[in-house]
């Protein structure tokens, strides 16, 4: 079943960039019930049982939150609700000119967020 998940991100993903980010390593990999899109090695999309849900900045998610069929993310009906993630609609998915949009801004969303030590906290760098 992970596979079948791995399979249509990696090919939503290729359509969504089709080139539009060198130097950035996309990779699909198994998550959970599902897959997810790393970039760089950090985690930005996933797709699952619960649908396709993008990591974004917070002003990205107040406007995309508004937007009829989005949600927030819970991967269980009980669950905590993962605050930096969205989870569109089939409908935006099928419109490649705003999947486009959004997934670049998850993709530098996910590339600015600083590393973390084993606590959760940022590190410091430089």
């Amino acid at each position: 079943m992970a596979k079948e998940y791995i399979d249509r991100l990696a090919a939503l993903i290729r359509q969504a960039t089709s080139g539009r980010f060198k130097g950035v390593k996309l990779e699909c990999k198994h998550f959970f019930s599902g897959a997810a899109v790393y970039a760089n090695g950090k985690i930005c999309m996933s797709l699952t049982p619960v649908g396709f849900a993008i990591k974004l900045p917070e002003a990205s998610r107040t406007i995309l939150i508004k937007q009829k069929g989005t949600k927030e993310l819970r991967y269980f009906p009980e669950g905590p609700i993962k605050k930096d993630y969205v989870v569109l609609p089939k409908t935006m998915l099928k419109d490649m000119k705003t999947l486009r949009r959004w997934v670049a801004v998850s993709i530098e969303y996910a590339l600015s967020i600083g590393k973390r030590n084993r606590h959760g906290l940022q590190r410091k760098t430089g």
